[in-house]
């Protein structure tokens, strides 16, 4: 969330966040809240300070008919002025929670993900001598995508994976894992994309929890739309719905010296959404399903090295896509379209022949310090200040989507896929699966 302080002296960037998000909220309710709320505290201090001195005049033999008097009248009206602070207290977090992180200068201001600008395409489409099909159709042809039995286990939007599919899938996830753990990978994207005075530091991997309770949840600002996330029955456990959301969480309530930072993660993780609202969409493939797994990269930064981070996530995301050799484009996300948190997002879009169009593989969000406001956590500068860290998470890979990528813009006449070279070392030197 924001500070209250920061939204009264950038009222009207805060204003414009608000309206450019699609958001409805009256700012001069919160900021009255938040006259009320410390008024309110100022006097319940006043009041506790006469009731101590009232409380040691009277240790000192009998009191004063009028000092116990006044005590008792004190107790009473500070039993109401902090129920009445309590409420405001509530009534005043719920609207600041609910203002969107401001957007930064660069992003484009627009109402409808049609409002996305194109910053840049990359790479050359491919050309067949026969039509092209999509990956559901080759995946069924070769045994690889069975949801007809998955719906009959489980329901709709899930699929088995089977075959070279799954080697395919394991060959990807080592391939970052391998990549992004090593120092020297990391240096040459930052040299190739000119980025200065960024560090080389490499990657953590992580396996973490599948589950994070409700109030991490919500500390990370996305554990709404609710009703596109799974509850665990009569718990305050949630299923995530992507890896960041239980790396951002995993530092709550913790202080970072300044020389641990940047801190970068990359979690694997099998993740779950309802994708609520999208009945009847994408329902052949496996594009939009209740299970999926995907590597996640997050990461957190001092305030001067935040935007810096951004950068390079998001010529990881093109690197990697890069090195599979998949033509794809880059996207500014439009305000609308970054999230409520976000202080800038980019998409990256792989070209899909079967479908003849762009679709999103990669994201990459710049929350600021909107997330560690809530999460309270920090780092310890050089000079002894605290400050809160600024956090990044982007797409590595979601494996599901980027195998799409794969099977469309590799696939053969006779429907065997070619395997990009990268990844032959991960499934003993094949150079096709089939």
């Amino acid at each position: 969330m924001l500070d209250i302080n920061f939204i009264r002296d950038n009222r009207q960037r805060v204003t414009d966040a608000i309206k450019n998000k699609g958001y409805d909220l009256d700012l001069d309710a919160l900021l009255d809240l938040a006259d009320e709320r410390k008024a309110l505290s100022q006097k319940i201090d006043t009041l506790r300070q006469e009731r101590n001195q009232i409380s040691a005049q009277m240790k000192n033999g009998k009191p004063e008919p009028s000092l116990v008097e006044r005590g008792k009248a004190l107790k009473t009206e500070l039993s109401d002025l902090e129920a009445r602070l309590s409420d405001v207290e509530s009534r005043y977090l719920s609207s600041l929670k609910a203002i969107p992180n401001v957007y930064e200068d660069d992003v484009p201001v627009g109402l409808s993900e049609d409002d996305n600008e194109v910053a840049e395409v990359c790479g050359r489409l491919p050309k067949f001598d026969f039509e092209p099909k999509n990956h559901y159709e080759i995946g069924q042809a070769r045994g690889w995508i069975d949801k007809e039995r998955a719906s009959k286990v489980a329901g709709a939007r899930f699929a088995y994976l089977k075959g070279d599919l799954v080697k395919l899938q394991m060959a990807l996830a080592q391939f970052v894992i391998d990549s992004l753990s090593d120092q020297a990978v990391i240096r040459e994207i930052i040299a190739k994309n000119k980025l200065n005075n960024v560090s080389d530091k490499a990657f953590v991997p992580v396996l973490p929890p599948l589950m994070l309770r409700t109030e991490m949840y919500d500390a990370m600002d996305r554990l709404e739309p609710r009703d596109d996330r799974y509850k665990i029955e009569g718990e305050e456990l949630w299923l995530q719905g992507s890896a960041e959301h239980v790396l951002g969480s995993m530092h709550q309530g913790e202080t970072f010296v300044e020389d641990d930072l940047p801190l970068r993660y990359l979690g694997y993780a099998t993740s779950f959404r309802q994708e609520a609202g999208t009945y009847g969409k994408d329902m052949e493939g496996i594009i939009r399903m209740h299970q999926f797994d995907k590597l996640e990269m997050e990461s957190f930064t001092t305030k001067e090295d935040g935007r810096q981070e951004h950068e390079l996530f998001v010529a990881i995301q093109r690197w990697l896509v890069e090195q599979l050799d998949l033509p794809y484009r880059v996207i500014r996300k439009c305000t609308f379209d970054i999230g409520k948190p976000d202080a800038r997002g980019i998409d990256i879009e792989v070209w899909l022949p079967g479908q003849g169009k762009y679709r999103e593989t990669h994201t990459a969000d710049y929350m600021t310090d909107y997330q560690s406001r809530r999460l309270n956590t920090r780092v310890r500068r050089e000079n002894g200040d605290l400050e809160l860290v600024y956090t990044n998470d982007a797409t590595a890979f979601a494996l599901g989507r980027i195998m799409i990528g794969i099977i469309e813009n590799n696939q053969t006449a006779d429907q065997t896929v070619k395997i990009p070279e990268v990844l032959r070392k991960y499934i003993n030197g094949k150079e096709f699966i089939k």
